[in-house]
């Protein structure tokens, strides 16, 4: 078993609000990882902390056997982990096609240059890249189409493609479905499918639970900033502890 990142006695407090407690957690190589809970339960915040974002009070959080405290959230992104956030960060000025490229630029310069289309033509292998994700997206019709004109479930896999063609080791997906109708909703399983078919690490928050069985090789349960429960989907769903504290002792 190979461990892609180790959270380890994470602790965060907001002034008297203990967000997360004692937090213990590996990633599993080529697995995907669901973290589930009630609104609250310090999700997002532990996402914060894995990706730079915030800095945890105590503890360490190691991706690929290296401490990532104390790194900026770009030089995290360029060691490898790439976070999908929860509400879009497009650029709806820009082409699909650009906001793909962008992301892959930056990895390659290490910075941001807008003005890198300038010189488009000498960036055809970048292009070929972020064109064959898009297709495999779902999104080939509209690479030319300016991204703020999309619906909200084709903006969310258009950032799924600015996540991918980065080519991470590990990709943080922060509700990738949350506002999907349901035909959207089943697109993008099966998008989120494929990946894991190609051995991508993911870890994946999510409410929805038909989302999460569908995906998920291993879930965790958090509530109150800390982890309740960690197995199978199986051992997840007959858990009367996650039960309790997700859905007030409905089954899952």
């Amino acid at each position: 078993m190979s461990i892609v990142l180790s959270i380890k006695n994470v602790d965060k407090t907001f002034g008297g609000l203990h967000a997360l407690g004692d937090i213990n957690l590996d990633i599993e190589e080529g697995k995907t990882h669901a973290i589930i809970g009630p609104n609250g339960a310090g999700k997002s915040t532990l996402l914060n902390c894995c990706i730079g974002r915030l800095i945890p009070d105590s503890g360490t959080v190691e991706f690929d056997g290296k401490n990532m405290i104390g790194l900026q959230p770009h030089e995290i992104n360029h060691a490898g982990m790439v976070r999908v956030f929860q509400t879009p960060e497009i650029f709806p000025d820009l082409t699909v096609l650009q906001n793909v490229m962008i992301p892959a630029l930056a990895k390659r310069d290490g910075t941001f240059k807008f003005n890198a289309f300038s010189s488009l033509a000498s960036e055809r292998e970048i292009e070929a890249d972020a064109v064959h994700i898009l297709e495999d997206m779902g999104l080939g019709e509209h690479i030319h189409k300016h991204s703020g004109s999309m619906s909200r479930g084709d903006k969310r896999r258009l950032e799924l493609a600015m996540g991918l063609v980065q080519h991470p080791r590990l990709l943080l997906l922060d509700e990738p479905t949350a506002g999907m109708a349901r035909h959207d909703t089943n697109r993008t399983i099966d998008l989120l499918k494929r990946i894991k078919e190609r051995g991508m690490t993911k870890i994946i928050i999510e409410h929805d639970m038909h989302v999460v069985f569908s995906l998920a090789d291993t879930i965790s349960v958090l509530a109150q900033g800390r982890i309740i429960a960690t197995g199978t989907p199986d051992e997840i769903r007959g858990n009367p502890k996650v039960q309790e504290a997700y859905l007030g002792g409905a089954e899952l």
